[in-house]
């Protein structure tokens, strides 16, 4: 069996593994079709100081496949159902588990692919409730969007920021992953969208994907740009995934009582900001963190209406090397997905 380790910093080997064992009780097995990038993929391919882990380690975060056995009790899943795996080991029995908050376990056994063995293996086995079942017409490459990308942006837009119909969100790096499906799920339910992207060339495919104002941020400061666009009155959402470049401006882009939500902090952690501005205006900000499990599922309910991610390149497992590398230069629009 084929596994993809990670056995030093940046230094990636396709390997043999042992052959998975039969499923246990509650166990689905899973033959793994497709997997999908993130910036926790580049990050432990780069080597993060606080992640406890130990090498070797086989890689992949999100990922998608088809059930190829079922252990005993496994009600829920049938054999040769595309599915979609949830990314971290919860334990599925602390109240936030219980309450359906996966992404608050108090028990969490780490993220696959970054703190223990991920998804970069021809097969393993799944506990049945961190599976979640793709509709029809819903292909792997798309369904390896679901476990990370789609449901985190479900968590942030829908749960934590609440954005609804006739509201105006500025969605950041709307060429990113998340920043495309944003776009995408945003006007799906019938939003406006202004969002930044770096090039030209990136501008006019997110208005091809359906923003309705697009900003390049390396031309224009996007905060003013945003202040024309709404008449001087703000956005009602900000989508914020950047970190310390973005965050003051996005601010001075929001409306009185706006909501900003964030996932990241990929241009740093720290910023200095205006605690005055934050109460006299009255903002509320959202730390999100992951998705719980009914996102996942959510997510892959609206890929099967046809609100689909998008994906800029797929490449074979023997090059999720090159995938990482053009993830980490940006250059990318939407999704890396790898494929078996």
């Amino acid at each position: 069996m084929r596994g993809l380790q990670l056995v030093s910093d940046r230094k990636l080997e396709l390997v043999d593994l042992p052959e998975a064992e039969a499923p246990g009780a509650g166990e689905v097995q899973i033959r793994v079709k497709a997997l999908a990038l993130n910036h926790i993929d580049v990050w432990g391919w780069r080597g993060m100081a606080f992640a406890k882990r130990k090498m070797p380690l086989v890689v992949g975060a999100e990922a998608a496949g088809e059930i190829v056995a079922l252990g005993a009790d496994v009600r829920g899943l049938k054999v040769g159902q595309t599915v979609a795996m949830y990314g971290a080991m919860t334990c599925g029995h602390c109240a936030n588990c219980l309450n359906g908050r996966d992404n608050l376990c108090q028990n969490v056994g780490g993220v696959l692919g970054f703190h223990i063995d991920g998804f970069a293996r021809d097969v393993l086995n799944m506990p049945e409730r961190l599976v979640i079942p793709a509709p029809e017409g819903v292909s792997f490459e798309e369904a390896a969007c679901a476990g990370i990308t789609f449901s985190t942006v479900e968590h942030m837009l829908f749960d934590n920021a609440k954005l609804e119909k006739g509201e105006t969100v500025l969605v950041h790096a709307g060429g990113s992953g998340i920043g495309s499906a944003a776009i995408r799920l945003a006007k799906d339910v019938g939003a406006t969208v202004i969002t930044t992207v770096g090039d030209d060339e990136k501008m006019d495919k997110a208005k091809a994907l359906g923003a309705d104002h697009v900003i390049n941020y390396r031309k224009d400061r996007f905060e003013h740009e945003v202040r024309k666009i709404t008449k001087k009155v703000g956005v009602d959402v900000v989508f914020e995934h950047v970190g310390a470049d973005t965050w003051n401006a996005s601010l001075l882009s929001m409306k009185p009582g706006a909501r900003l939500v964030t996932c990241g902090s990929t241009s740093g952690v720290s910023v200095q900001m205006n605690l005055m501005q934050l109460f006299q205006r009255q903002y509320k900000i959202f730390g999100s963190f992951g998705a719980t499990i009914r996102n996942v599922a959510d997510g892959l309910e609206k890929m099967g209406r046809g609100v689909k991610p998008v994906i800029d390149t797929v490449v074979p497992l023997e090059n999720f090397n090159e995938g990482l590398e053009r993830l980490e230069s940006r250059k990318v629009f939407g999704k890396i997905v790898v494929k078996f």
